[in-house]
């Protein structure tokens, strides 16, 4: 069967000029509100270049490229990308152990992953990542970034090392070389960011705050002799102005691909989780419906071109999804506008970064923190089974404290774990025998309730209920029910309730038929439905059945087991 690329990549901004859907009001609508994100955009995507271990630009280069082919090829109409912060801590750590060129290398090939994943048609199963895992992931990036944001915060000059308890070492034994006027400044700004929202929410308080602080430090240089560090004593060579950025190829190797396998697997799946968590939120609030594998695809693509041009891995942002929706913007026309706004200001405006004050980015990025935190939802899981406590602290701790890389990975696999409690929850195995009365009224497989008042379970006969799934998490039940000192000749296995079974479900019944007729036992299957019944046929198990043995309800498959009795 040939494979059909139309049926799972069908870009949201290919769709609009169909039929005339696209006019000059949508067109006024999602310019107006690509102007205002592309604003928005600019201070964070400077803060998070910065915070990543890259320069200012990378991050401006990132939010111009991947902000453009993620509105160009995503399946979302809302979607704004560009660098977040949740890869601040991944990409920080890639960079400072591989390098530029490692980080380009596993950049791309996350691209290719998600790619990948969305020409599989996995985008649906990201939805079925417990809350727990989310929250557990999201909360620990806040933290992290919070933590490496302290050094600009209070000015401190200090080589701080690598790692949330070493950070905070250093920062603690360092609390007497404190730069008082670094900190005011950096205060002053998160102030003005909290408190802007209360007079305006059009324009953002990170924006107010990144003017406010610039002109502040350029003030306090030119008047009082007072010398803020800003993005030009970090990065004296944005002075000169910017070169274009060139598409560069990486040198690629085996030795090196199979070291950065995991860092673009975590960074692969981090894209996916917060793109696709950040459409589910856009649907929720405009009623629209986002195409999960088509926006897989359309990352995908955007985190293979945009490193080639310098820039770092890139997802949609919720923060800027959401602000695009606030003011109006309707289709993908707006992340595409969002996208050349900050184009015109990388080409014009950029090298007057170098005044902005890294006090006032750290402030910014601290706000970003505490956004992403979810401190009240974190506290409020905490309410939650034992269970979900455990993965939330389990997956938040890891987080912070050991790498993202293995949190992702743990993640997952407590994920498959929890999926898997869940469902053995769920399915169960009961034994019913002569002492146990189904009442007709109570059985949907009794096509006649007339017919019998109550299906009764002569002596020498036990009938297996089964509830749910039949997986390899239920199959060994049947050795713990099994009751050998009972004088039983036929055993009926019920399975009107069994939506599918597995080839260890296949196996665990075919030893129980096996074990049974080596007593003398005779086995008879009930209820079973075409998907089942289908998978039995296949591994030949209707073959080890007597005639008869396999029974559409549970009213005949009593009749069979007399008729074995002779009753």
């Amino acid at each position: 069967m040939a494979f059909n690329l139309s049926g799972v990549f069908r870009p949201k901004f290919f769709g609009l000029f169909k039929k005339g859907k696209y006019n000059k009001d949508l067109f006024i609508s999602d310019l107006i509100a690509g102007l205002i994100v592309g604003v928005i955009a600019l201070p964070l995507a400077i803060a998070f270049g910065i915070a990543s271990g890259v320069t200012p630009q990378q991050g401006l280069i990132t939010a111009i490229v991947a902000g453009f082919l993620i509105s160009f090829l995503g399946g979302s109409n809302f979607l704004i990308g560009g660098p977040t912060g949740a890869f601040i801590v991944i990409v920080a750590g890639i960079v400072a152990k591989f390098g530029m060129q490692g980080l380009i290398i596993a950049s791309i090939m996350a691209g290719v992953i998600l790619v990948a994943m969305g020409l599989l048609k996995l985008g649906g199963i990201f939805k079925f990542i417990p809350y727990p895992i989310v929250v557990g992931f999201t909360s620990g990036i806040a933290l992290t970034i919070f933590s490496t944001q302290m050094k600009d915060f209070f000015g401190l000059t200090v080589d701080v090392p690598a790692g949330f308890i070493p950070e905070w070492i250093c920062y603690f034994s360092n609390i007497g070389n404190i730069n008082w006027i670094e900190a005011a400044s950096s205060i002053c700004c998160l102030l003005l960011i909290i408190f802007w929202g209360k007079f305006n929410k059009k324009i953002p308080g990170s924006l107010i705050a990144l003017i406010a602080g610039t002109v502040a430090s350029v003030l306090l240089d030119k008047f009082a002799g007072v010398h803020l560090a800003t993005i030009g004593t970090k990065f004296p060579e944005l002075a000169q102005g910017l070169p274009m950025p060139k598409p560069v190829v990486p040198e690629m190797s085996m030795a090196v691909i199979s070291e950065l396998v995991s860092p673009a697997f975590t960074i692969a799946i981090l894209c996916a989780i917060e793109s696709l968590l950040a459409a589910m939120v856009a649907d929720g609030v405009t009623g629209k419906h986002h195409n999960a594998n088509t926006e897989l695809i359309g990352q995908g693509v955007a985190n293979i071109i945009t490193p080639l041009f310098g820039g770092i891995p890139a997802t949609g942002a919720i923060a800027r999804t959401m602000a695009s929706i606030n003011n109006g913007g309707k289709t993908p026309v707006t992340g595409i506008v969002h996208a050349f706004v900050l184009l015109l200001i990388y080409l014009f405006l950029m090298p007057y970064a170098v005044y902005i004050p890294l006090s006032a980015l750290a402030a910014i990025l601290v706000m970003v923190a505490y956004n992403m935190s979810e401190w009240r939802t974190f506290k409020y899981l905490l309410k939650g089974d034992w269970a979900d406590i455990a993965v939330l602290l389990i997956t938040f701790f890891l987080t912070v404290i050991i790498d993202l890389t293995v949190a992702i990975e743990v993640g997952l696999l407590l994920a498959v774990i929890m999926f898997v409690r869940r469902v053995m929850q769920t399915s169960t195995i009961e034994v019913l025998d002569a002492d146990h009365k189904v009442s007709s009224s109570e059985d949907e497989e009794v096509i006649n309730p007339e017919d019998t008042q109550y299906l009764d379970i002569p002596e020498g006969v036990s009938v297996y209920e089964i509830n749910g799934p039949f997986f390899f998490g239920l199959a060994s039940s049947f050795d713990e029910l099994e009751d050998k000192k009972k004088a039983v000749k036929v055993r009926i296995i019920r399975m009107r309730k069994v939506p599918f079974i597995d080839s260890t479900g296949i196996n665990n019944l075919k030893n129980l038929i096996d074990r049974n007729h080596k007593r003398g036992i005779k086995v008879i299957l009930s209820g079973v439905n075409p998907n089942v019944s289908e998978s039995i046929h296949k591994f030949g198990l209707d073959n080890k059945l007597s005639d008869g043995c396999i029974q559409p309800n549970i009213v005949p498959a009593l009749a069979k087991a007399k008729e074995i009795l002779g009753i």
